[in-house]
């Protein structure tokens, strides 16, 4: 890459466009045309007059963003209704509980130590996944232990680390009004997603 940008400015003007293409290629609408792209940029950096009208450009963006919001609002349906489906048939399974709030565990060891209270901050192994079992996030992928207050996690999480003795493994499964709900957190968790976690409670700090 240094061969073909050899200098400091063109390395530059390169960083520039490669985060442009990344902020596109996170938020992309479908048919997207980066050639197109490449010229309404080119056009605008050098003053060149709009090959397309401001009221073309208006109407464009309008249905483009009504495409989008449905895609969203349909993604969301499903993502809820499926999150539904599992949850019931879970909940079916033998030593799962389900607890007056929604969540469910499963105790796959059980410790004898202290629980943590609302005030408690606790050390933990965990093992996140969607419910088609597409992992998230892992402190045990990662090899290390996370730390954090009982009250700074998702809803579910504060409830369920509150019945865990020191010592437990729970597998939880968590409906999204207990997790992410309806905002999701970034890109990484859409917006209604119920959450699968294992979690073990290493210590109260």
């Amino acid at each position: 890459m240094s061969d073909i940008f050899s200098t400091l400015e063109q390395q530059a003007s390169y960083g520039v466009g490669r985060q442009m293409g990344e902020q596109l290629a996170a938020n992309p609408f479908e048919g997207i045309d980066i050639s197109a792209v490449q010229a309404g940029l080119a056009d605008a950096f050098e003053g060149k007059e709009s090959a397309v009208s401001m009221e073309d450009l208006q109407v464009a963006f309008t249905e483009i963003s009504r495409r989008l919001q449905e895609a969203q609002e349909a993604a969301a349906d499903a993502a809820s209704a499926e999150g539904e489906a599992f949850l019931a048939e879970n909940a079916k399974r033998d030593g799962v509980v389900v607890t007056d709030s929604g969540l469910q565990y499963e105790v796959l060891v059980q410790g004898e130590g202290e629980k943590p209270t609302h005030e408690s901050t606790v050390r933990t192994h965990y093992h996140g996944t969607f419910i088609n079992g597409d992992v998230f996030d892992s402190s045990v992928t990662r090899g290390q232990p996370a730390e954090f207050p009982v009250s700074g996690v998702i809803a579910g999480w504060t409830e369920a680390l509150q019945l865990m003795p020191v010592g437990t493994k729970l597998k939880l499964c968590v409906p999204h009004h207990l997790a992410y709900g309806e905002r999701g957190a970034g890109a990484s968790i859409p917006p209604f997603s119920t959450l699968v976690f294992e979690v073990e409670l290493l210590d109260i700090i």
